[in-house]
């Protein structure tokens, strides 16, 4: 899949292992923003057709080597450092754009954090197989520019996915698509299982 270089004004549509630099043409990024969006299914029936909710969750999991340090998500709506910080959850998907945001001072992040993995959950268990136009996306949260998007096509029957991590390498940090089903409804479900990830 190979690397990508972020370019001005334009987006990034991640395939499955690429990996993207956060340096810009004007420096490094610093505060970005994860975008989760997905739809309500349609569900037809005898009397016609009615939508059903579905709750994905967005997840920020952080990791100091291979050592679990800190989750951001639903029930713990900011890391213990304040570098990373959910802005609540959505349980429907009702609506246009993000359903969930996670903000990420990347100047915040301690030293010993070296990876940033981001997960989506289906609490209520159903699968992406059942989820329609879901989408991950990365934003420069000073610009409001979508650097970087993930759509899940395709569906998988899986009740969580890895979408990505941000990791630190060479005193920068970059971005790796990843795309990975996994049986998980919960992001502490996930979190022992994305260690194959780091």
């Amino acid at each position: 899949a190979g690397e990508v270089s972020l370019v001005k004004g334009r987006s990034v549509s991640l395939q499955k292992g690429q990996r993207v630099s956060l340096a810009k043409e004007e420096g490094a990024l610093t505060f970005v923003r994860m975008g989760l969006g997905w739809d309500p299914v349609q569900k037809r029936g005898l009397f016609g057709s009615r939508e059903v909710d579905i709750d994905l969750d967005a997840a920020a999991l952080l990791f100091a080597d291979r050592e679990a340090a800190d989750v951001v998500f639903y029930n713990h709506l900011q890391s213990n450092d304040g570098s990373v910080q959910h802005a609540g959850d959505n349980r429907t998907g009702a609506g246009d754009g993000d359903d969930e945001t996670i903000l990420i001072d990347l100047t915040r992040v301690p030293a010993h954090v070296n990876a940033i993995v981001l997960v989506v959950t289906s609490y209520q268990g159903q699968t992406f197989e059942q989820v329609t136009n879901a989408f991950c996306r990365l934003v420069d949260n000073t610009t409001g520019a979508e650097l970087a998007r993930y759509t899940l096509a395709g569906g998988m029957p899986f009740t969580g996915v890895t979408m990505a991590k941000i990791y630190r390498e060479g005193g920068g940090w970059k971005l790796q698509a990843i795309g990975e089903g996994m049986q998980a409804r919960t992001p502490l479900d996930a979190a022992p299982q994305v260690g194959r990830f780091l």
